[in-house]
């Protein structure tokens, strides 16, 4: 079988994600699984195994973590010779009329956009469901079983979802009316999950042109803080931390001659165990990296690991501007947190400290982004004492993204763009949206060139777009990714050609009560509640993080309790 990820070399080899379902289908028995990746300009689709054409597998598989990533997954199937649509495939699974299987952290968000081109999708994470539904697979396809049968058969296993089996009925407005789903299939699927892991996953291929060129060890999933943006903290629960004893077992399966570990998940691990694994790597002379630490979280044992890790470049989010957009956000933190991590970080040898922040979150305004820059001043000063000591001014980088309304989470609701539900209805344009944003950059780029020493690093929000449209989208885009990843249409030509709109998509509010295409999966969220969450954090409350030992607020780990 090809496991597929529809992007470069590189970023394959660093997601862990990609690494551990290529080890796990390796393991299975009658199972050899060679990946096969996004090429290079110039280059032919082939395996990187044994450079064999897409049409040699009975099984394609694709792990797909990004939404962007949606029309290369569609452009690579045409260029491997693969039928994209899975309704046109023969009912006979053979080379070159393979069984398509989609997974990965975007498919079980929202598997409607890609769910034409799948087979089967599998809905949450590879450990549990793999080796039952392989062991279904490789005995259906040896007796020739045909392929909806198969798949009949597939559906009945939890975790697995079968496009062919569920069909949308929309209204005249694009909303879902209705999904109607053949007999013998769940009404709603449910995500599978890995409740303990004796060993954390840790990269189990290392290559030297990888995007991260480190060891990396898993130090749970998902995430108790509740941040309503983030789609993670709401399709991963119950969030899992691994144990201390898990995670130091993944880091000894390191190759002899790796000092640098990577440690993913900074955000949601405990104190305790931070330092216990920040004193394993001190002992075993291992330095240490990772994407982002949460600013209430430096422990004098990790500053230390810093310093002699030699790591000089630190990012910390604040993801809202202000403290009052944090705590519309549920992020939690207070400038003193911020400023303070900071001079920590500065004393302990950093020289560049990036801050990710988000522009477009709801309620947000021109007070809000002046209360970063004047934050940004004060970080300025609070690092000025012990910069000197160092010799050396760090460079700050603001890192400004904009915020995109994530299916499975509170803002679901909203408008891409930041607009209130009375702008985004009154012009149904989503250039609307993208200049307001527009707007917020400038004012912050004409700010931020009074302070020395700052840069900016900006997305563009009419890229952005795309994401935001793709993460609301539905089966109607199909065709729209599958242009576009043939290059036969740009976005905005694609869209045009089959009449849909980036506004229904992107910026049009959604209502309580309405029906979302990813309703069709069940991550065990009690009904209600994110709408909830909603009107919590538009009246500026705060949500204490997630304890599973009495936590019943959601539903995911019982039944909810209304707050």
């Amino acid at each position: 079988m090809a496991l597929l990820y529809p992007n470069t070399y590189s970023l394959a080899v660093s997601n862990l994600g990609f690494q551990l379902v290529y080890s796990l289908l390796n393991e299975q028995q009658g199972v050899v699984c060679e990946r096969v990746v996004y090429p290079d300009a110039g280059q032919r689709l082939r395996s990187l195994e044994s450079n064999r054409p897409l049409t040699d597998f009975t099984i394609v598989c694709v792990s797909a973590s990004f939404e962007h990533d949606f029309p290369r997954l569609a452009g690579m199937l045409t260029a491997g010779c693969i039928e994209p649509m899975a309704a046109n495939r023969p009912q006979t699974i053979a080379p070159g009329a393979p069984l398509v299987i989609l997974g990965g952290v975007a498919i079980f968000m929202n598997p409607e956009p890609v769910a034409p081109f799948a087979d089967l999708m599998v809905i949450g994470e590879a450990e549990p469901v793999l080796a039952d539904v392989f062991a279904k697979l490789s005995t259906g396809i040896m007796k020739g079983v045909k392929r909806r049968n198969l798949l009949s058969r597939c559906a009945a296993v939890r975790g697995c979802y079968v496009p062919s089996l569920y069909t949308y009925l929309y209204d005249n407005d694009g909303r879902v009316q209705k999904i109607i789903v053949d007999s013998g299939a769940p009404v709603r699927v449910k995500k599978i999950v890995q409740q303990e892991a004796t060993c954390a996953a840790h990269s189990m291929q290392m290559s030297p042109v990888a995007e991260l060129g480190m060891y990396m060890t898993e130090l749970g999933r998902g995430c108790s803080r509740g941040c309503r943006f983030c789609a993670a903290g709401f399709i991963y629960r119950p969030p899992r931390l691994w144990t201390g004893k898990a995670i130091v077992a993944a880091i000894n399966n390191r190759p002899p001659h790796v000092n640098r570990v990577g440690l993913l998940g900074m955000e949601m691990a405990d104190g305790v165990t931070l330092d216990h694994i920040a004193a394993i790597l001190q002992e075993q002379q291992c330095a240490l990296s990772f994407s982002s630490l949460r600013a209430d979280r430096i422990s004098p044992q990790l500053l230390d690991l810093l310093a002699i890790s030699n790591l000089k470049s630190v990012a910390i989010a604040p993801d809202g501007a202000s403290e009052r957009l944090r705590r519309v956000i549920n992020k939690g933190l207070l400038e003193k947190d911020l400023l303070s991590a900071a001079e920590k970080l500065v004393r302990a040898g950093i020289v560049h400290l990036k801050l990710y922040v988000m522009i477009g979150l709801p309620t947000e305004t021109e007070a809000d982004l002046a209360e970063l820059i004047e934050m940004l001043g004060r970080m300025r000063q609070v690092i000025l004492a012990p910069a000197k000591k160092q010799g050396r001014m760090p460079e700050l980088t603001l890192s400004v993204n904009s915020f995109v309304p994530k299916p499975w989470t509170p803002f679901q609701y909203l408008s891409y763009g930041g607009l209130s539900t009375e702008q985004a209805l009154a012009d149904k344009s989503a250039s609307t949206a993208v200049l307001a944003l527009k707007k917020k950059i400038r004012y912050l780029r004409r700010m931020i060139k009074k302070l020395p020493n700052i840069q900016l690093k900006v997305d563009r929000p009419e890229r952005v777009l795309e994401q935001a449209v793709f993460s609301r989208g539905d089966r109607r885009l199909a065709d729209v990714l599958l242009d576009i990843g043939t290059g036969k249409y740009t976005f905005k030509q694609a869209m045009r050609a089959y009449g849909l709109s980036s506004w229904q998509y992107a910026v049009r509010p959604r209502s309580v009560g309405e029906m979302m295409c990813w309703e069709v999966l069940d991550h065990g969220i009690a009904e209600g509640y994110l709408y909830r969450e909603l009107e919590r954090a538009l009246r500026e409350k705060t949500t204490v993080p997630c304890d599973t030992s009495c936590c019943k607020r959601c539903g995911v780990c019982g039944d909810a309790l209304e707050i």
